[in-house]
């Protein structure tokens, strides 16, 4: 964790939200330092630290001075959104969070990262779960080795092999060059499996070999290769489940699960929506002028469900930050949620539109009963991917698709959570 100061003269002015601030940061997972000053003075801070200088004012308003330095003015009333770009700004663009539950995870993955352990992180789709394992990876001794991200879902299902361990010149057709894989690529750092529930059962036994003996066999070579690597492995599935199911290899789930991390859902960390609204203000506004979002958007943004959880916010707030325009604060009118089709209730209209001019064809049927029956069964599993596939009786794998497909035809919200 980062050391927080507060001058003397920012806790009288500010104390209240001088304390918060400093209260919050404490336990957050910022690293360096972090100076938290009144207007009127001009603290030395050391290289590198973030400065935030409060004043109050008729109206909220924050300004970005610098690289590391940002001035914050707020007026009575404004508790929430000033306290939430003090922790935004103060951040320096690393995890943000204020729930309580949320700091208490990041406090424990703190602990976890000084142990050299597979760690398993389980969480819904969109919560932040590879924002976690870097964190894991910069807290760690090897934070100046390679952190190195795959994503098991996305690649091939018959190149995944040759890209995790790689392979030798002519191992395969199309294997022009050899390959050191990401194994390699990761020696001496982090490899983080995401959506590791994904990996074909085939797979996972070789992925298995690789952790007991600490050695990978590239395609096309017999020698074994020796790798040191520490394998954070994320998942949105209920491995325990897949194991019971056969999907799973329960050696492997038992040889990932040495330390399990949960990431709860956003609608369940409240205290996380503002200060995460405000750092994609930051993240996504360049200019010295950063736009406010006000206490009336923050209420609306705190009574969404969040289906698409943190994914879903920094799409709302960039939608927000289009619709604002020029205007110098945000408010409800430009919050707008990401919603897939549906019909108007009451309508016996399909919710899936066919063609209109009476010819309609059985593939455009078939497609449209298909994609009604996916955004369906998501409401029937409140937007759990997992449950919705396998209540359909399909991979997570081909739901994906399925759901690409129907975003490419207008069928399912661009950005859509579900």
């Amino acid at each position: 964790m980062g050391r927080i100061t507060v001058t003397s003269d920012c806790r009288k002015i500010h104390a209240g939200l001088a304390a918060r601030a400093a209260t919050v940061l404490d336990c957050s997972p910022v690293d360096g330092e972090i100076v938290l000053c009144d207007a009127g003075e001009n603290p030395s801070a050391p290289r590198g630290a973030m400065l935030v200088s409060l004043s109050r004012g008729a109206d909220a308003k924050l300004t970005r001075i610098g690289p590391n330095r940002f001035a914050l003015e707020y007026a009575e009333g404004m508790d929430c959104g000033a306290l939430a770009a003090v922790l935004a700004a103060a951040n320096g663009g690393g995890p943000v969070c204020a729930d309580p539950a949320s700091t208490a995870m990041f406090a424990l993955a703190q602990r976890v990262a000084t142990a050299d352990i597979p760690v398993l992180v389980e969480g819904p789709t969109g919560t932040g779960k590879e924002v976690l394992a870097r964190y894991i990876h910069s807290a760690s001794a090897r934070a100046d080795k390679p952190f190195i991200a795959v994503n098991c879902a996305a690649m091939p299902e018959a190149m995944l092999e040759a890209m995790l361990f790689g392979h030798r010149k002519g191992a395969f057709t199309g294997a022009s060059e050899a390959s050191e894989g990401f194994f390699r690529a990761a020696d001496g750092g982090t490899l983080l499996l995401d959506e590791i529930g994904e990996m074909p059962v085939a797979l996972q036994a070789k992925l298995l070999r690789t952790l007991q003996e600490g050695e990978v066999v590239p395609l096309g070579q017999a020698a074994p290769v020796p790798v040191d690597v520490r394998i954070v492995a994320c998942t949105n599935r209920d491995l325990p489940t897949e194991v019971a199911e056969g999907r799973f290899r329960e050696d492997l789930y038992y040889r990932l699960n040495v330390f399990p991390l949960a990431i709860d859902a956003l609608r369940t960390r409240i205290g996380d929506i503002a200060p995460l609204a405000f750092a994609m203000v930051l993240r996504h506004c360049a200019g010295e002028q950063v736009p406010w979002i006000g206490e009336d958007a923050l209420a609306k943004l705190a009574r969404h469900p969040w289906p698409g959880n943190v994914r879903e916010l920094e799409n709302v707030v960039r939608r927000a930050l289009l619709l604002a325009g020029d205007e110098r604060e945000i408010g409800p009118d430009h919050i707008r949620f990401d919603n897939a089709v549906r019909a108007l209730p009451g309508s016996d209209t399909p919710s899936i539109p066919l063609r209109t001019d009476g010819s309609a064809r059985l593939a455009d049927i078939a497609r449209s009963s298909e994609a009604q029956a996916i955004l369906d069964t998501l409401d029937a599993c409140s937007g759990n991917r997992g449950a919705t596939a396998r209540k359909l009786g399909i991979s997570e794998r081909t739901l994906r698709y399925r759901m690409a497909d129907m975003r490419e035809a207008g069928l399912l919200a661009a950005g859509g959570a579900r």
